[in-house]
């Protein structure tokens, strides 16, 4: 299967001559498109280093400015003349001057090879991912964007603000329900050709041109309309940080890239010539059916999140020094709040109770009722299980449960199915121990025997509240122990986590685990995330679990404890 490439450059025009003739000298016809920012030197300049590449092209140039619809112009002018001057092109790659290929075209050939008829673009609705950074979510698609952010911030916002004002909302085109991805795609010739052949190009253009961040949008909204098979994923290895802004690779990035097994990264650092020199990889037999996988990449990228925005824990700089706040507590006593196990492991709160002997409750803010230990009606102090009277005064409820069991330890379930009311009393008790492992929600879903599409919308709601209360729990403000986890890493180690569990809980005099708790079977799991974000659900707080990393549960020798994050 032949492989086109559409390469956007506008800057680091060496460093651009050198990826046309990587991707040209694997027999990737390109057609390069050239910001019509870049002056006219420097652009015949450009062309005339590459004149003796037969397969490479350049077309009709346009002004790129960030999140314009110069960027979409620029991709479909580039397309029209790759799929015209290269009719045995079969998928269509596009590619920046920052891109880097990581591993050798020919694997990323064979790739596509074996999914001839896939389409390889990031596609979610924008109520299913917290991608959007700066206030504008829904309404990049209801409001008119005329004016470009970053060279008129002015009147962007003003403009926005007056939009906002008098209530004014565009009418969407009928049957368009907008898509956000990454703007890397991957597409097969019959859906990038249907895009640029669509009756109703001209309605489809006009609408998303006055769209802010077009090419975020147009291409992931209408592959829905013509593709045969999404995957809702992009084959370039790009990250963000939390104020949206991309992630630069430099060279001590070289083993993380080395780890991702991803086709292609960007951006890169136009002078890493460490990077340069060492990807793309060697040819490797062993690795053509490796899957590329951003999960180790994602943990590395979270973990410097947390450290830039909440520091070390003890030392301060300027701009994170904290308020003084007194650190009370509600419970007498310690607890431990433990969301998804109970989802992973169906016996887990009997297991639980033998392992340490503690009081081990079920969901206490469970709507229904409060689910006490042995599901009792009734708990000391002649506490009620009645979800009214609990819902009274929430904080109060574990106060006084903590305070009527203040000679043993307790523990309860907790997840996003509960009443949340009580998140930030969670958060803020200094007595609590909290462990989370997001994404277990999905479980249920999978165990349930519905299908992706059934689930869709309560994999949505759910993630959604999910989402809501680990923002609560990462506030500088939370005081609890908090430990969180994603289902992916969760289950690549489970037992380490319990015995560091079952040792918090026994105050660190807890013996090895002797006997573990049955899991759930989660075969087929990784095919049913991935079949929820073909439908356009990104589940992104399961982390990234592939097939084989989902073992049964096994003892492990005691190990020293486990390290939690205290706030």
């Amino acid at each position: 299967m032949s492989l086109g490439v559409i390469m956007l450059v506008h800057t680091a025009f060496d460093r651009a001559e050198q990826m046309v003739r990587h991707w040209a000298g694997a027999g990737c016809p390109v057609v390069v498109h050239v910001d019509s920012n870049v002056p006219s030197q420097t652009y015949d300049r450009f062309v005339g280093s590459l004149a003796d590449l037969p397969d490479v092209r350049f077309c009709a140039r346009h002004r790129c400015e960030w999140g314009t619809w110069g960027l979409v112009a620029a991709s479909q002018e580039a397309a029209t003349l790759l799929l015209e001057e290269f009719p045995e092109v079969q998928h269509v790659f596009l590619a920046s001057g920052a891109c880097l290929p990581l591993r050798p075209i020919a694997e990323l050939r064979c790739y596509l090879d074996a999914h001839p008829d896939t389409d390889f673009v990031e596609s979610a609705t924008t109520a299913d991912v917290p991608w959007t950074v700066g206030g504008l979510d829904r309404e990049r698609f209801t409001l008119r964007f005329p004016f470009a952010w970053k060279k008129h911030r002015r009147l962007f916002d003003a403009f926005v603000k007056l939009q906002q004002a008098v209530g004014y909302k565009r009418r969407i085109p009928e049957g368009v329900v907008p898509h956000m991805g990454s703007q890397w795609w991957c597409l097969t010739r019959q859906t990038l050709d249907a895009i640029l052949r669509d009756p109703n190009r001209g309605t489809n253009d006009a609408y998303f041109r006055k769209v802010w961040i077009p090419d975020e949008s147009y291409y992931q909204t209408l592959a829905r309309f013509h593709s045969r098979k999404i995957e809702s994923r992009s084959l370039t290895l790009a990250k963000f940080d939390f104020q949206g802004k991309p992630h630069i690779f430099f060279d001590d990035h070289v083993e993380l890239l080395q780890r991702s097994k991803c086709f292609v990264a960007r951006k890169i650092w136009r002078d890493a010539d460490l990077l340069f020199n060492t990807f793309p990889a060697s040819e490797d037999p062993l690795r053509q059916a490796v899957e590329p996988n951003s999960g180790t990449v994602d943990r590395v990228f979270a973990q410097a999140v947390d450290r830039r925005t909440l520091g070390r824990q003890g030392l301060f700089m300027q701009s994170r020094f904290p308020s003084i706040d007194r650190q009370t507590s509600i419970a007498a006593a310690p607890y431990a709040v433990l969301q998804g196990f109970d989802d992973i492991f169906p016996d887990f709160q009997s297991w639980l109770t033998q392992q340490t002997g503690a009081v081990v409750h079920g969901h206490l803010y469970a709507k229904d009722r409060a689910h006490f230990a042995d599901e009792a009606e009734v708990y000391r102090g002649c506490m009620s299980d009645n979800a009214r009277l609990r819902d009274y005064n929430g904080k109060m409820f574990l106060s006084n449960l903590i305070w009527n069991g203040r000679d043993s330890h307790h523990c309860f379930q907790f997840g996003p199915a509960d009443t949340q009311e009580i998140g930030w009393t969670l958060a803020k008790d200094t007595q609590a121990s909290i462990w989370v492992v997001s994404g277990a929600w999905s479980i249920p879903l999978f165990c349930s025997g519905r299908s992706a599409s059934e689930v869709r919308a309560e994999a949505a709601r759910l993630q959604r509240i999910e989402d809501k209360f680990l923002k609560v729990l990462r506030s500088p403000d939370a005081r609890a122990r908090i430990k969180i986890m994603t289902l992916a890493q969760f289950i690549e180690a489970p037992m380490v986590v319990l015995q560091t569990i079952i040792d918090e809980i026994a105050g660190h005099r807890g013996l090895a685990i002797k006997e573990a708790p049955k899991m759930r079977d989660l075969t087929g799991l990784p095919d049913y995330l991935q079949e929820l974000k073909n439908q356009g659900m990104h589940p992104f707080l399961t982390g990234d679990i592939t097939v084989g990393n989902a073992p049964a549960a096994k003892p492990v020798a005691r190990r020293k404890p486990y390290v939690i994050s205290g706030k």
